[in-house]
């Protein structure tokens, strides 16, 4: 035998011992006497027999219980995105509970993309497919492994989904601030399919804009024209989720001669770095002007002030979508959950 490639059947008979006494010895270390346990071990060393093959072992048993979680987007996403980084914490808090592991996937890289979803030793997929996730929902059917997306809308009713009522979620939002009295908006929009940063019209936003934000595009322009506000007169600007994006989107809009008083933000993250902008550049919030979010991130409770959003259920998320793996609980069509308007003190009525 050839030292790095022995096997248990090996290792017993050079230390005289059964191969479940053998296996025991690494699995069941107590049931084994101890000298026979330091027997075997020494005979492992000196053959570098480094124990059984767990991943043998695991798919073996036909359960790793562990969910793999994936995103068409680089690993840093799932600690910096304020979104992805909720997602995830709950979903640990439910695999916690539950005694589960969770392995990222990463999927940015596509020549690996294949190897990396075959690869990982999971009972499962969770799919943060926020967009664009097309590829990645492909790869895992073909693994034949269950999988759960999130916040994914192909038109495929095959595809399990947990998703949210994005369309009723932005309606609330714009409602409020139309409530309030303003009449003066600007939506900062993601999900761009050419990752356009700019000014659009609504017919170019429709054409562009990726599902999730065409339904929040949606939802405020039929809010807003409950109040005769026609989407035409809402200027529109695409940003890419940071902050350098958003920054160009409010250097424009407030350079005009009648700038907004209330702000549409299509994440958390957009209206946080909106509101960082506007402290910057002298705009009291909601003094000056209005922020509404969409997500209901942690941070959004935690700023100065708090950021009034749309909250998206995170914990019954994570819930069902862990339970979907685990407990082979796979929706039998799309779900789509219900969203909540938090009102914080980022809003108020504008200035007469």
């Amino acid at each position: 035998m050839t030292k790095g490639h022995v096997r248990l059947a090996d290792l017993a008979k050079a230390a005289g011992v059964s191969q479940g006494t053998a296996s025991n010895v690494f699995s069941r270390p107590e049931v084994v006497r101890e000298e026979v346990r330091e027997r075997v071990l020494e005979v492992a060393r000196e053959l570098g027999y480094n124990g059984p093959d767990m991943k043998g072992r695991l798919l073996r048993a036909g359960r790793v219980n562990a969910i793999g979680v994936a995103a068409i987007e680089p690993l840093a996403y799932f600690f910096e995105d304020p979104w992805a980084r909720a997602v995830m914490t709950n979903i640990a808090a439910v695999c916690d509970a539950t005694g589960t592991g969770i392995a990222l996937v990463s999927a940015q890289n596509q020549q690996k993309l294949a190897w990396n979803i075959n690869s990982a030793l999971v009972d499962g997929f969770i799919l943060l497919c926020v967009e664009g996730g097309e590829k990645l929902v492909e790869l895992t059917r073909r693994r034949q492994l269950p999988f759960i997306a999130l916040a994914f809308d192909d038109g495929d009713a095959s595809i399990p989904t947990i998703g949210i009522d994005n369309t009723a979620g932005a309606a609330a939002a714009a409602r409020h601030l139309a409530e309030l009295g303003h009449r003066r908006f600007a939506i900062l929009a993601i999900g761009h399919s050419d990752d356009h940063v700019g000014a659009v019209t609504p017919e170019q936003a429709i054409r562009s804009l990726k599902s999730t934000s065409r339904d929040r595009a949606l939802g405020y322009w039929q809010a807003l024209s409950e109040f005769g506000i026609e989407r035409e007169n809402v200027p529109v600007h695409g940003t890419r989720n940071d902050k350098s994006s958003v920054d160009a989107a409010l250097e424009t809009l407030f350079a005009t001669p009648e700038p907004p008083t209330a702000i549409l933000a299509m994440s958390d993250r957009i209206a946080l770095f909106a509101m960082q902008w506007l402290a910057e550049n002298g705009f009291a919030v909601p003094g000056d002007v209005s922020v509404v979010g969409f997500d209901g991130v942690p941070e959004a409770a935690t700023t100065q002030p708090g950021l009034t959003t749309i909250a998206q259920p995170l914990e019954e998320i994570a819930r069902r979508a862990v339970s979907a793996i685990l407990d082979d609980a796979l929706p039998c069509a799309q779900e789509t959950l219900g969203v909540t308007l938090v009102i914080r003190g980022s809003t108020a009525r504008p200035r007469s």
